[in-house]
């Protein structure tokens, strides 16, 4: 290890005693800013006049490529070199490998003898997960409900919408950032499905047209026969209050507690007429007789007492005429 950095050193110490000063070579034209997906690679051009000793590459700060005219000075494996001829000028294209989060920043292009430099952008786009809250979702035809996905540790948020793949009476869709998760955001779905299909979440980063989508299968049921849920919940309250309210008549007297059945309590039978639907009326007797009531047990030869009944209360009494 120490002898490779000191032989890079011994290359400098070479490249700079053989620069001449007041050399006019210049960078022509710089790096452009980038934007790549995170793992991929990011490529930088820099377009140098003829009379160069040394081109050096840095990133964030911190020299990561140098090369001379006959080779690269290469420190890392994950920066590398190419190079090009346009006419006289040279071209040196510095490669970063497996871009990282952190690869994000300034890359710097500048000679050696030169005030002279150049600066880019380095933008990573980090793609995250991207989830629906259940895999499979089983819902009630024409009942409202909500779908949620969410696009979690992505940089930066992407933009959420949705294919929707089953007949629908509505739909529509909204995003929020979760407040706790600034790499995160939360799409919700909200439909009335009317058959089976598919419901798919899409992210989507504009910057590149690049995008990730996840797919969950939607099962729609029909509700209770003859009903809804919502005519369920009103079926149930009508239920209640009729329930009430016939309590409520219950309890205000309308019952008539002092009402029997006109069927004998006792086992004994007896033969009786029908009932005459007219008023029992006493016999004619002569003035000089007065008139008896049931209660009295003197009787005339010819007269046809009558027996009281009481049937279950005492507000209720029968005549009945006895032969």
């Amino acid at each position: 290890m120490g002898s490779s950095r000191t032989g890079i050193l011994a290359t400098l110490v070479v490249l700079a005693g053989l620069a001449a000063s007041g050399s006019s070579y210049e960078i022509i034209e710089g790096p452009k800013n980038a934007m790549v997906l995170e793992g991929s690679e990011a490529r930088f051009n820099c377009t140098i006049s003829p009379g160069w000793r040394l081109i050096m590459w840095s990133l964030n700060g911190t020299v990561v490529l140098s090369i001379t005219p006959t080779e690269p000075i290469i420190t890392s494996d994950r920066f590398t070199t190419a190079s090009y001829e346009e006419g006289s000028n040279f071209i040196s294209e510095m490669i970063i490998h497996d871009v990282q989060l952190s690869d994000a920043g300034h890359v710097r292009c500048s000679l050696q003898n030169s005030d002279r430099d150049a600066s880019a952008f380095l933008s990573v786009i980090v793609m995250g997960e991207l989830f629906i809250s259940s895999g499979v979702l089983t819902v009630i035809e024409d009942e409202p409900c909500n779908v949620t996905c969410r696009a979690s540790g992505w940089t930066p948020l992407p933009d959420i919408s949705w294919e929707i793949g089953v007949p629908v009476n509505h739909s529509s869709y909204y995003s929020v950032r979760e407040p706790d998760e600034p790499q995160s955001t939360v799409s919700i779905l909200a439909l009335t499905p009317q058959g089976n299909g598919t419901l798919t979440c899409v992210a989507t980063v504009e910057a590149l047209q690049v995008h990730k989508s996840v797919t969950v299968n939607l099962t729609v049921v029909q509700p209770p026969v003859g009903s809804s849920y919502h005519s369920e919940v009103r079926k149930s309250a009508t239920v209640k209050t009729n329930k009430e309210t016939l309590q409520t008549k219950l309890k205000s007297g309308n019952e008539n507690h002092g009402y029997s059945s006109d069927e004998p309590r006792t086992t004994k039978s007896a033969s009786v007429p029908p009932r005459s639907s007219e008023p029992s009326v006493p016999e004619h007797r002569s003035s000089r007789q007065p008139y008896q009531g049931p209660d009295d047990r003197q009787q005339g030869p010819t007269s046809r007492p009558q027996v009281s009944f009481i049937m279950g209360s005492p507000r209720k009494v029968r005549n009945v005429t006895l032969v």
